[in-house]
């Protein structure tokens, strides 16, 4: 980028929704955007795109506004989507089949080339185009490929040690679904998918709103009181 100036994590939250406006507005033929229109299309104040791709150069020009083709390659260039990163899965349950399975990564700079597990029972089935791999052998594919992207997708129990296995092989960027804190080392990324979380915050909201329901459910399992186990993966 150029520039010795520390870009806030707001920022680079958001160029992820560029990436998916601008490509949406590639597709429907439009060939420039100004930053008020752009703005109104993905929910911010056009001072605020301004702002946040000032941090990276200068994209638009004053009158015309942003070459949509443009723009988009130059924000997927900021974010390292000229190329395909590989990653990997750790569980082969459901939720690591679903994620392993899904073809929607692919087009958007993302590959899953292998997926473990330490199940016997697992180990050797297919999952997609890919076939279950002992977990014993992550360092070696890690290495091998040159992944940096790893995915927990196992219960919570086992999940830290997993982290702990990923870091050691190499792995830089971990995406924990696991219903639990994970502690990783400085210099590693590390992002938490908790669907129930965000739920249970949704849910905050709906009660300030006034929306009680007169049946009041009694919570079951441990669940519901530690939120710290998981179904089974």
């Amino acid at each position: 980028m150029g520039r010795d100036v520390e870009v806030p994590e707001t920022v680079v939250r958001r160029l992820p929704i560029y990436v998916r406006a601008l490509a949406q507005l590639e597709a429907e033929g439009i060939k420039t955007i100004s930053s008020l229109e752009l703005g109104r299309f993905i929910g911010v104040t056009a001072a605020q795109i301004r702002k946040d791709l000032s941090y990276f150069g200068e994209f638009g020009k004053q009158g015309r506004g942003y070459e949509v083709s443009h723009l988009l390659r130059e924000v997927r260039r900021i974010l390292g989507l000229t190329r395909v990163w590989p990653m990997v899965v750790v569980g082969a349950g459901r939720l690591g089949q679903a994620i392993a399975s899904y073809d929607g990564f692919k087009p958007r700079g993302f590959e899953v080339v292998a997926v473990f597990d330490n199940d016997p029972a697992k180990i050797g089935q297919p999952v997609g185009h890919l076939v279950v791999r002992d977990v014993d052998e992550l360092p070696a594919i890690v290495r091998a490929l040159g992944v940096k992207i790893g995915i927990v997708a196992v219960p919570a129990a086992e999940a830290q040690k997993v982290a702990n296995l990923m870091v050691d092989a190499g792995i830089r960027a971990v995406l924990n679904y696991a219903p639990t804190a994970l502690h990783v080392p400085e210099g590693i990324r590390l992002e938490d998918v908790d669907p129930v979380a965000i739920l249970q915050s949704m849910t905050y909201y709906l009660v300030s709103s006034g929306d009680h329901d007169p049946v009041v459910a009694e919570p079951s399992g441990a669940a519901a009181a530690g939120g710290d186990s998981a179904p089974e993966l």
